[in-house]
């Protein structure tokens, strides 16, 4: 099954500003699942465990389509980079909400901040501006934090280092600063959820 016509399948019909949870969810479930290479629940950073709760709880009528996807053996969390256990619990420390999806998020963008892409991409969202009311929605603390609108990878790297103590940027004052550009320039492209559609058509 495409990429396109999973995340419609998973939608269902609904809509996604009224369901902007649903949303965010199918959109990385269905860009993941079109990676070949790797099983569902690693390319989402996810237990399988958590894959299936993700499924039954937003999408029992689909989860027959990505079941052949998952791994049970219990790997699917393991961290894929050093890092990526800090990222994940600066997320899980800024929950906005209490329930299973801020933890599902904070893996999954976790997990996909270790793409080459914008993270919006590498997310499967329509835009940057998916990714924006996902951390409003989801982790308010933090998107309160990214007062300037700080590209979110350098912005998580960088409170990452700060909470350590280490000093990565060039200049105090961002402004003044030879990166401004690389931190807070454009994040332009085209979503790799659409494009994968376009490219299987």
């Amino acid at each position: 099954m495409l990429a396109g016509e999973l995340y419609r399948l998973l939608m269902a019909g609904a809509d996604r500003d009224r369901d902007f949870t649903r949303h965010v969810l199918a959109c990385s479930l269905a860009l993941a699942h079109g990676e070949r290479g790797r099983k569902l629940d690693a390319a989402l950073g996810l237990s399988a465990n958590h894959v299936t709760a993700l499924l039954l709880t937003h999408f029992p009528h689909a989860a027959a389509f990505v079941a052949d996807r998952l791994a049970f053996d219990g790997q699917g969390d393991q961290p894929a980079s050093l890092e990526e256990p800090d990222l994940r619990q600066l997320l899980l420390d800024n929950r906005a909400t209490n329930g299973p999806e801020g933890v599902w998020l904070a893996h999954i963008i976790a997990r996909r901040s270790l793409e080459s892409n914008h993270l919006w991409q590498d997310l499967g969202l329509r835009d940057r501006s998916d990714l924006s009311r996902l951390m409003r929605d989801f982790f308010t603390p933090l998107a309160l934090a990214n007062m300037r609108d700080m590209k979110w990878k350098k912005f998580f790297y960088r409170t990452l280092c700060q909470n350590e103590g280490v000093l990565i940027c060039k200049s105090p004052v961002c402004d003044n600063c030879d990166d401004f550009a690389i931190c807070f320039g454009a994040e332009d492209g085209h979503s790799l959820l659409a494009q994968n559609a376009r490219v299987s058509a």
